[in-house]
């Protein structure tokens, strides 16, 4: 994938060349499958939650055996003595050692002291992916392993120090970033009240209810309209039951989309909307920095419109078309911000005119920025005085002066071990004995184009794969390809099974993205027969500080499913009366 944009799709050859240079790779997951088998990377199966105790094991053992990067915490960063102070066990007398992250993440002691050697005496990147964040107390493993980064002493160093989300984001990396390209304007927005994105069921089922969120005091608004346009909440949202009984609510619900799926299906009114290959537009690749042409191949289909054409016809009946549209057509619109950009660089060799552009197959290069950049590490470890961060202090904020004084009792000042609400050791593990991972999928992008011959060719019999290790599949009479049963207290989902000792024992591998197909909608604990894991996953906030969405800390069951295989509906149309 390239994010925004077509162009050149360089990440596997790249990263066969880091390999074929000596690169050495360890993937420290509770699957072996995220990182590319031709990698050969080292696998170390970590218990799914627990990878902050494992990073504070190898501070610790850097700390220990004076493996640290002294100038650069001292020159760029704040607070490291603090930190080292909840390391070493006098803050609160327990000592963060390698022994201690050993008993908590499976992850044997010399495998720990083992890493911290290597990260402390070899140029290293300490790279977190996007998802790790999305499970109780999530902003600890990615503050984590910044400050593991910095201990390191390959901070701020070429090919050096912390990233996150490359295999989500493609060419993080490889091009040192594009000049901006203009987007559509914006209008004010004269409504202040907002909420986190993922308390959309909470605002919902309890207006007027205050949460805590990242420093302030928020009142969850009442919402008697819902205008959704672009996403699908019946996807990415935890506990889709509970969302269900929420979504009944408000008066209206309107979406846009095109397609049939759970959102459109639970929408009141759905404006049907023309799909990317109906519009004229163009991609802006941002890491890869490339222009590429989007001329639609068709019409849109019946009555379908694209979204500027609806909102350009709802800002007439509003009496603000003008201010909208500017008098421009869509297409106008599109020409508009591509000479904005070429106007933007300054120079009229740099693009070709929008016509030239427009009519060329392969797209055009933009420009790429040099560095280093104003905020990069590369230029804060060179002069921190001169590029500083933009935190309070201006550098690496090991300890947090600002969040230390929220008072939170799941977000202390300082990067932090606590213990999940659902995980492997957790008392509610002698119910549900697996930990569910709800990674994205290999056959779409999220949920779109789960209807789509690619993706509907990796299931089992009509059903989303969920992988177990063969170990976890053998106790309960499991075999490879039967439908199962996935199950908590929240709801369960049938699914085809995969045996695989690429998922470590105690932990299932079930993608989000298939269509929600609930038997009983609305109705905790019934079951949706095409597998969406969201409808076992729960609806609770990170931490008092994010209120980010908590989907990776799930605990369930499996088991072989004996009933009627009922006929899926996730792909069915409502019927429609003329």
């Amino acid at each position: 994938i390239n994010p925004g944009g077509l162009a050149r799709h360089q990440t596997e050859g790249l990263q066969r060349k880091c390999r074929e240079a000596g690169v050495r790779f360890v993937n420290v997951s509770p699957i072996r499958s995220d990182t590319a088998g031709f990698l050969d990377a080292e696998w170390l199966p970590v218990i799914p939650n627990t990878d902050t105790a494992l990073m504070l094991g190898i501070a610790h053992t850097m700390l220990d055996n004076n493996w640290h990067d002294q100038d650069f915490l001292d020159r760029c960063c704040t607070g490291f003595d603090r930190f080292a102070s909840y390391l070493t066990g006098k803050s609160d007398g327990v000592v963060k050692d390698a022994g201690w992250a050993a008993r908590i993440t499976g992850v044997s002691r010399e495998a720990i002291t083992d890493l911290a050697r290597r990260l402390a005496t070899q140029r290293s990147v300490i790279m977190v992916n996007y998802a790790i964040q999305r499970a109780d107390h999530g902003e600890q493993p990615i503050w984590t392993s910044v400050v593991l980064a910095a201990m390191s002493g390959s901070m701020g160093r070429p090919g050096c120090g912390w990233g996150a989300g490359y295999a989500t984001m493609d060419a993080t990396g490889v091009a040192p970033g594009r000049p901006s390209v203009p987007s559509m304007p914006r209008v004010p927005n004269p409504v202040p009240d907002f909420i986190p994105v993922a308390r959309i069921a909470d605002t919902l089922l309890h207006p007027g209810r205050t949460i805590d969120y990242d420093g302030r005091r928020l009142t969850l608004p009442e919402l008697r309209l819902i205008y959704w346009c672009g996403g699908n909440p019946f996807h990415h949202h935890q506990d889709l039951h509970r969302l269900t009984r929420a979504w009944q609510h408000p008066d209206t619900v309107v979406v846009h989309e095109a397609w049939w799926n759970t959102t459109a299906k639970f929408a009141d009114i759905v404006l049907p909307v023309a799909t990317s290959l109906e519009r004229d537009d163009f991609a802006a690749g941002f890491s890869d920095p490339h222009l590429t042409a989007m001329p639609k191949v068709r019409e849109p289909a019946g009555e379908a419109r694209t979204d500027h054409d609806i909102f350009a016809a709802l800002a007439a009946r509003l009496g603000y078309e003008r201010e909208f549209t500017q008098s421009r057509s869509e297409f106008e619109w599109v020409r508009h911000l591509y000479e904005q950009t070429r106007d933007g660089l300054g120079n009229d060799a740099a693009l070709p005119d929008f016509d030239d552009f427009w009519h060329s197959p392969c797209g055009v290069a933009l420009p790429a920025l040099g560095g280093p950049f104003p905020g990069s590490f590369e230029a804060l470890r060179a002069d921190p005085q001169a590029s500083p961060l933009t935190t309070p202090s201006g550098k690496i904020e090991i300890f947090s002066e600002e969040i230390d004084s929220f008072g939170y009792d799941d977000c202390a000042g300082h990067p932090t071990w606590f213990e999940p609400v659902e995980w492997l050791h957790a008392e509610a593990s002698d119910r549900f004995p697996l930990h569910l991972i709800s990674n994205q999928p290999a056959s779409r992008l999220h949920s779109q184009y789960d209807n789509g011959g690619h993706s509907l060719s990796s299931k089992i019999r009509g059903r989303e794969p969920v992988t177990i290790n063969p170990v976890d599949a053998a106790s309960r009479g499991i075999e490879d390809g039967m439908i199962v049963r996935v199950f908590n207290d929240r709801g369960s989902c049938l699914a085809g099974a995969i045996l695989s000792d690429a998922v470590m024992p105690g932990v299932i591998q079930l993608s989000t993205g298939a269509w929600w197909d609930p038997a009983e909608p609305g109705r905790s604990g019934t079951l949706d027969r095409h597998g969406n894991p969201n409808t076992l996953t729960g609806d609770r906030g990170c931490s008092r500080l994010s209120q980010g969405p908590s989907a990776h800390s799930a605990l369930v069951d499996v088991a072989v499913y004996d009933g009627l295989l009922e006929e899926l509906c996730a792909f069915t149309p409502p019927h429609l009366e003329h």
